[in-house]
C-alpha cells in the first residue's frame, strides 16, 4: 500500500471531553503508515488539537453545525468528494444519517455509524431527536459500530447485534498511568488542599446527561455526614452555571472544586476517595474504567452498561434510590484499600487501535480495490 488510508472521522463540537478525545487515543496508537485520520467537527469548537493531529499526519476540517443541516450537507458532500475518501466514520450516533447520506451521495464506499450512549426522555428534545433518528440509523451505513453492546442494541437493535452485524470498539485508555499512587495522592491532595478531605471526584461534560444537580444532592448527603468532604469536579459545559448556583443556595461552594478542562485527569483520580458517574444514559464511559484503574471504588448509575464493570466494588444503583442511599454507598469506600486490580485489557488503547486498524485495512486493498462487505464485518 503505497499510501496509508485516510479516513474521515466526523465529530460534532470538539470540546476536550468526550468523543473526539477516544477517537484520538486510537489514532495515537495506530499505525499511521497504514492508516490516517481527517478529524471534521463542528464550527465553533472550543478545543481542537490541531497542532497534534497535523503532527500525527492528519488534518482537521470545520463545517457548519448540523443544526443548519443544508449548509452542512453541502459542505460534508464537497468535502468527501474533494478528497475522495474510502472510509468515512461517523462517531455521532443518530445524527450520523446525515454526515453519511452526504458521503454516499459523494460516493464513498464505506460508511460507519458509530455509537457511543444511548437516550433519557427526561433530556426533552435532544432526546426525542435521538428517538426520532433511530428508525434511520442503519439507512445509509455500510457498517455498525458501537463501544458496547448496550449502546449497539440501542441504536441497531437487538437482532442485528444477536446476528454479529456490530463491530464493538471499546473506549480505550492509557491504563497504566492511572494506576495508583501514594505519593502522587499525597502531592495533588496538597497542591489542591485536600489533606485530610474524604474527597468525591467526577469527570465529565456539563451537560444533563451527566446528572450534575443530582451529584449535587449526593454529596449534600455525603457532607451532612462526613463535614470535611470535598467535591472535585472536572469538565466543563453548559450546566456549569446551574450547578454552581445550587452548590452556592445549599452553602456548599466553598466545599468543591471546579477545575475545568485537564489534560491531568489520571493525577486527579488519585486525589479523589470515590468516584460518581450518576448519569440519566451512557455508552460505556471510560472514566468509569479509568477511575476503577485508579483503585477507586465506583458508584454509577444504572445507565450504565455492567461491561464498564472491572473492580469487585463498583457498585450500580438506580438514580429512583435517593441521594441517601448514594451516598451511603459512596461513604463505604476504603481509600486505604487501594489497589491496581481486575483485567483491563478490554481497554487497552495498544490492543484496540490495533483491531480498529485491522478493520480498516481489511476494507481496502493493498492495491486500492474494494473488498466486498461480507468479508470484512466482525461482531
Amino acid at each position: 500500500m503505497s499510501q496509508p488510508i485516510r479516513v474521515a472521522q466526523i465529530l460534532g463540537d470538539m470540546t476536550g471531553y468526550g468523543v473526539e478525545r477516544y477517537v484520538m487515543k486510537y489514532y495515537r496508537y495506530m499505525d499511521r503508515s497504514k492508516v490516517q485520520f481527517d478529524l471534521v467537527a463542528h464550527e465553533g469548537s472550543t478545543v481542537i488539537p490541531y497542532e497534534e493531529v497535523e503532527r500525527l499526519g492528519g488534518r482537521v476540517f470545520l463545517v457548519p453545525a448540523y443544526h443548519r443541516l443544508g449548509e452542512y450537507m453541502t459542505a460534508l458532500e464537497g468535502l468527501f468528494r474533494e478528497n475522495r475518501y474510502p472510509i468515512v466514520h461517523a462517531q455521532i450516533g443518530t445524527m450520523s444519517v446525515f454526515p453519511l447520506c452526504a458521503a454516499k451521495r459523494a460516493g464513498v464506499p464505506f460508511r460507519v455509524v458509530h455509537n457511543h450512549s444511548a437516550a433519557a426522555l427526561s433530556e426533552g428534545k435532544k432526546s426525542l431527536l435521538k428517538y426520532a433518528l433511530r428508525p434511520f440509523a442503519k439507512v445509509y451505513a455500510t457498517h455498525y459500530a458501537a463501544c458496547s453492546r448496550h449502546a449497539a442494541e440501542w441504536l441497531f437493535g437487538r437482532r442485528t447485534v444477536e446476528r454479529g452485524q456490530a463491530m464493538i470498539f471499546d473506549p480505550v485508555s492509557e491504563l497504566d498511568e492511572y494506576r495508583y499512587d501514594p505519593a502522587v495522592r499525597a502531592q495533588v491532595r496538597q497542591e489542591l488542599g485536600l489533606e485530610g478531605r474524604f474527597v468525591v471526584g467526577h469527570v465529565g461534560r456539563f451537560c444533563d446527561q451527566k446528572n450534575h444537580l443530582f451529584l449535587v444532592d449526593i454529596f449534600r448527603a455525603i457532607h451532612e455526614r462526613r463535614p470535611e468532604a470535598r467535591l472535585l469536579l472536572a469538565g466543563d459545559g453548559d450546566t456549569r452555571a446551574a450547578v454552581e448556583e445550587k452548590l452556592e443556595r445549599l452553602g456548599l461552594r466553598d466545599d468543591a472544586l471546579f477545575l475545568g478542562l485537564r489534560e491531568d485527569v489520571g493525577r486527579l483520580y488519585q486525589a479523589m476517595d470515590v468516584f460518581l458517574l450518576p448519569s440519566l444514559y451512557e455508552g460505556l464511559p471510560v472514566v468509569a474504567v479509568e477511575a476503577q484503574a485508579a483503585g477507586l471504588k465506583a458508584v454509577v448509575s444504572t445507565g450504565v452498561t455492567e461491561e464498564a464493570k472491572v473492580r469487585d466494588d463498583m457498585a450500580f444503583l438506580e438514580l429512583s434510590a435517593g441521594a441517601e442511599r448514594w451516598a451511603e454507598e459512596a461513604l463505604r469506600a476504603d481509600p486505604a484499600g487501594r489497589a491496581y486490580e481486575g483485567d483491563y485489557s478490554a481497554f487497552d488503547v495498544t490492543v484496540q487501535a490495533k483491531l480498529l486498524e485491522q478493520f480498516y485495512c481489511g476494507l481496502v486493498q493493498a492495491d486500492g480495490r474494494i473488498v466486498p462487505e461480507k468479508d470484512v464485518s466482525r461482531s
